[in-house]
């Protein structure tokens, strides 16, 4: 996620409390269930349980914050969301990962270990990690499920894997009317975050099935 994939409110002081405190959210709120979402980038994926009052805590480089320097918090996780960038994994890619070399295969092989680390120390109740079809099967294993937006009523194509401790969600498939867009979009500055933005409708999907 990702770092690739923001924080709500103050930002300064929510990545004190991250990163200075060992992750003790500034407004503790009682028995209100905590989320992290590691890489969040545009938090879309974690947006269902902030919407349903979760405690929602968002770990995202572009924000100055490193995942890998993210410390056990006091008190119970529920649930880790994980988004590691794919831009030395997916695909898509390929072409280049001979002339990269390993450099930027550990680069990101460590922010994806990172997340691991946080989830083994945590215990939470359920975690995922996702990333696009790639070589990350090769250090991870055999995914949990595979998707694509169409299968929860997103209606374009992006082959997704899944791996960890949940409940796969409910399909409700549409036809993928609009093809694989997230390939098709312009050069930019903020197109690597677009392509790597969870689909709504698996954000909701994922939710349900495991609140």
């Amino acid at each position: 996620m990702a770092i690739s994939r923001s924080c709500s409110g103050d930002r300064s002081s929510h990545q004190a409390a991250l990163f200075s405190r060992g992750g003790r959210h500034p407004r503790e709120r009682g028995n209100v269930k905590v989320i992290y979402d590691l890489c969040a980038g545009t938090g879309a994926w974690s947006q269902p349980y902030q919407d349903a009052g979760y405690d929602v805590r968002r770990v995202e480089s572009k924000d100055g914050q490193d995942v890998r320097l993210l410390q056990v918090p006091e008190g119970k996780v529920h649930g880790v969301l994980c988004a590691p960038p794919c831009t030395h994994f997916a695909s898509s890619g390929a072409r280049w990962w001979k002339e990269k070399g390993t450099g930027p295969l550990l680069e990101g092989l460590s922010v994806v270990d990172a997340c691991l680390r946080f989830i083994m120390a945590t215990e939470p109740t359920w975690w995922v990690l996702e990333n696009p079809v790639g070589r990350l099967n090769k250090y991870l294993g055999k995914p949990v499920m595979y998707f694509n937006p169409c299968d929860y009523g997103d209606p374009y194509t992006k082959k997704t894997a899944l791996w960890g401790r949940f409940t796969p969600p409910m399909k409700t498939p549409v036809e993928p009317t609009e093809g694989s867009k997230m390939h098709l979009l312009p050069p930019g500055p903020d197109r690597a975050m677009l392509r790597s933005k969870t689909p709504p409708g698996f954000a909701r999907a994922f939710f349900k099935a495991n609140p």
